[in-house]
């Protein structure tokens, strides 16, 4: 790893966050204690493999367009670090046979240098031992709990349980887990989903009723504002999601929606709908 994430280059405090989703995809990027950083979450690799297991239903591999989608997006904002945030892979156990060749091509395809931080999600088993006996990965890969990790100004996470203490202390929290989605309908009734970005700002209620929270300053000084919260849609454009604007939905991170206020949902390509109940 290079150097220590929770300080700036110069080795003082953490600059401000920015992160800034990149326009037709759903990824973002963000400086991250003077690196560039490229964030993405919920890439399912193995998904098809997991549908023929699962359900039955055979779809084709989308295994190298993810790939590219990926290399192409690395290629357009040259980050130095890649952050996953959670369920790099579909299986909920150690990655085979298919799963497992698609992550190995995935790693010896990304560029060098790359430090690679993956929060586990709850499909990524244990991925970090697969990770430790592979030889074929050159890349310098971290493996993070799911309740995240603090990055400089921002704390990332993978959305399935209740996030580390230290990310809900940074400007910014990053999340996957919901693939978050919606269902837009024309003039005709015509309809479509659409992968969309959910941000707003962390809402108290949820976190002052946990313990492990005390401490945290903006839970306890109402003058502090509370954290400006991404929810990144997903990577994979096959996996279903939480339809943000359909009734009776609901949300996968135990914190949301009551974690969550101010809530607005945006486009992949940065088309603002509005607060996400009313789109």
């Amino acid at each position: 790893m290079r150097g220590d994430p929770h300080r700036s280059a110069a080795g003082g405090a953490s600059p401000p966050a920015r992160v800034e989703p990149v326009p037709d995809e759903p990824a973002a990027t963000a400086t991250i204690a003077g690196e560039r950083a490229l964030l993405v979450a919920d890439y399912h690799a193995g998904y098809e493999a997991g549908l023929r297991y699962e359900r039955g239903v055979d779809v084709p591999s989308h295994a190298p367009d993810r790939r590219e989608r990926l290399l192409a997006l690395c290629e357009r904002t040259r980050p130095d670090r890649l952050v996953i945030l959670g369920d790099l892979m579909h299986s909920i156990g150690e990655p085979g046979g298919a799963e497992r060749g698609e992550l190995e091509v995935l790693f010896e395809s990304l560029p060098a240098p790359l430090t690679i931080t993956v929060v586990k999600g709850n499909h990524d088993g244990r991925i970090e031992t697969w990770l430790d006996e592979s030889d074929d990965i050159d890349a310098t890969v971290d493996v993070v709990s799911g309740k995240g990790v603090a990055l400089g100004a921002v704390g990332v996470c993978h959305g399935h349980t209740w996030p580390d203490p230290a990310v809900l202390e940074r400007e910014v929290v990053c999340l996957g887990h919901e693939h978050p989605c919606v269902r837009l309908t024309d003039a005709v009734g015509g309809s479509r989903i659409e992968r969309a970005w959910l941000r707003g700002r962390l809402a108290p209620m949820p976190f002052r009723e946990r313990p492990e929270y005390e401490g945290v300053s903006w839970l306890e000084q109402p003058d502090e504002s509370p954290p400006r919260v991404v929810v990144v849609p997903a990577f994979n454009d096959l996996v279903g999601g939480t339809w943000l604007n359909v009734a009776g939905q609901s949300f996968l991170a135990p914190f949301l929606p009551a974690g969550l206020a101010d809530g607005e949902a945006y486009l992949l390509d940065g088309t603002r709908l509005g607060p996400y109940e009313s789109v």
